[in-house]
């Protein structure tokens, strides 16, 4: 993923240097754990524990030799050992190091994401009850609906992010595991106590069966989550697109002194960002697709999947991590309208109160049908004539009559779409 969407504690969790320094770890706790089964000798595993070291320019100058990454590793980190480097990397086969490892990157880059949706939700917490009783215009199939509170659309997200959260926390459960089980998962030439050993060490659990690999269902799972993640920044993102359209106006993303949204019109001032994060969410959802294809393997192991991985697995997190920060700060920064939420909220003249007005003359004695065919044909002719529907129902001696004109007057306060508002922000602990 290139450079500029990458926060510098993501792009440190991916750097060949930390992949190499988990190597590193995983092989000195393996030899920590033989050494305590008497296999090799103490002095030898403090030695390793001591003196291990590598060079990335020589690890890269031992792969183009070897083709072969774990190998050149291996012999570069021997270099730096005397007698001692016998025992280094002792009963244990590649995928062993690099599985186990790559395990601990991917936790690393998870706690990192959870704590950008933490931040988000904290965010989104505070717009949530800032606009609590700010009516809106809900709309629904892209038309004018019934009114409904503007806190309620981050009270909306704010519950979504919390199931992210939730979600990325069972997939990273999923993937916490490790496996030092040998070359086919047998443990012929490893003792299972080495597993355990380095799995405690390294907060992971060992995988209760293995192939030469962890099977890849783990992977796909924590890749696929991060995927519904992105889904929910394209869902905020998309709405905040559609309220920043010029004919709508409600709400729009910051825009900077200085920042210019077209190099022909002056005047532009383009949701960029989240039309970002939309394209973003895109790629998240390809990545989703490829780590599913990489489940199925030939017999024990083969080795397609691990090219994917080098891509898709750095990728994915530091995609869905950039998406989180930038719809963080879009959030924060929101710019909202009141003046244009309020003109929006009488656009249709009063239609998007037909069904209060619709109930109000069921509960005064007509029949659903009567009542639902008189405010619509009220209804129709506002869309028409371009007339307020109030005064259209206030014409209908029938409506006068079951209604009073106080009654239908009331009919048309906004206020009443937010009684049960309260009672959804306690259910969110709000």
């Amino acid at each position: 993923m290139i450079d500029r969407y990458t926060r510098p504690e993501m792009g440190k969790i991916w750097s060949l240097e930390n992949r190499y320094h988990k190597f590193l770890k995983v092989e000195i706790l393996a030899s920590e754990a033989w050494a305590e089964l008497g296999v090799i000798p103490g002095e030898a595993a403090a030695l390793i524990g001591k003196n291990a070291s590598f060079s990335l320019s020589r690890i890269e100058a031992l792969e183009k030799e070897t083709r072969h990454d774990v190998v050149a590793f291996t012999r570069c980190v021997s270099e730096s050992l005397g007698e001692e480097a016998r025992y280094f990397h002792y009963g244990l086969t590649s995928y062993d190091v690099v599985d186990t490892a790559l395990s601990v990157l991917i936790v690393e880059a998870a706690v990192l994401i959870d704590s950008g949706l933490s931040e988000l939700e904290n965010i989104l917490i505070e717009q949530a009850r800032k606009h609590k009783e700010t009516p809106v215009v809900g709309r629904t199939h892209g038309v004018h609906a019934e009114p409904t509170s503007l806190g309620l659309k981050f009270a909306l997200w704010l519950s979504e992010v919390r199931r992210d959260r939730e979600r990325l926390d069972r997939a990273t459960e999923i993937v916490r595991v490790g496996k030092l089980s040998g070359a086919v998962g047998n443990f012929a030439h490893i003792d299972p106590f080495i597993e355990e050993y380095v799995c405690a060490k390294l907060g992971l659990k060992p995988a209760p069966v293995s192939t030469q690999v962890l099977q890849r269902d783990r992977h796909a799972e924590f890749i696929c989550t991060l995927a519904i993640i992105g889904a929910t920044m394209e869902k905020i993102a998309l709405e905040i697109r559609n309220l920043q359209r010029t004919e709508t106006r409600e709400m729009e993303e910051p825009f900077y002194s200085g920042q210019k949204g077209s190099s022909a019109m002056p005047h532009k001032r383009n949701p960029v960002t989240c039309e970002q994060v939309c394209g973003l969410a895109r790629l998240l959802r390809g990545y989703s697709g490829t780590a599913l294809e990489n489940v199925a393997l030939w017999h024990e192991r083969d080795i397609s999947h691990s090219s994917v991985e080098r891509i898709i697995l750095p990728d994915s997190t530091i995609v869905a991590d950039h998406m989180i920060q930038q719809m963080s700060r879009v959030i924060r920064e929101l710019v909202i309208y009141p003046g244009q939420l309020a003109r929006n909220l009488e656009l249709t003249g009063g239609l998007i109160y037909s069904q209060r007005v619709l109930l109000e003359l069921v509960e005064s004695g007509l029949s659903r049908e009567k009542a639902y065919n008189l405010v619509q044909e009220c209804a129709m002719s506002s869309w028409n004539t371009g007339r307020p529907l109030k005064e259209i129902l206030a014409e209908e001696n029938i409506v006068i009559e079951q209604l009073g004109s106080k009654k239908l007057e009331s009919c048309f306060d906004p206020g009443h779409y937010l009684r049960q508002v309260d009672h959804i922000f306690q259910r969110l602990g709000l």
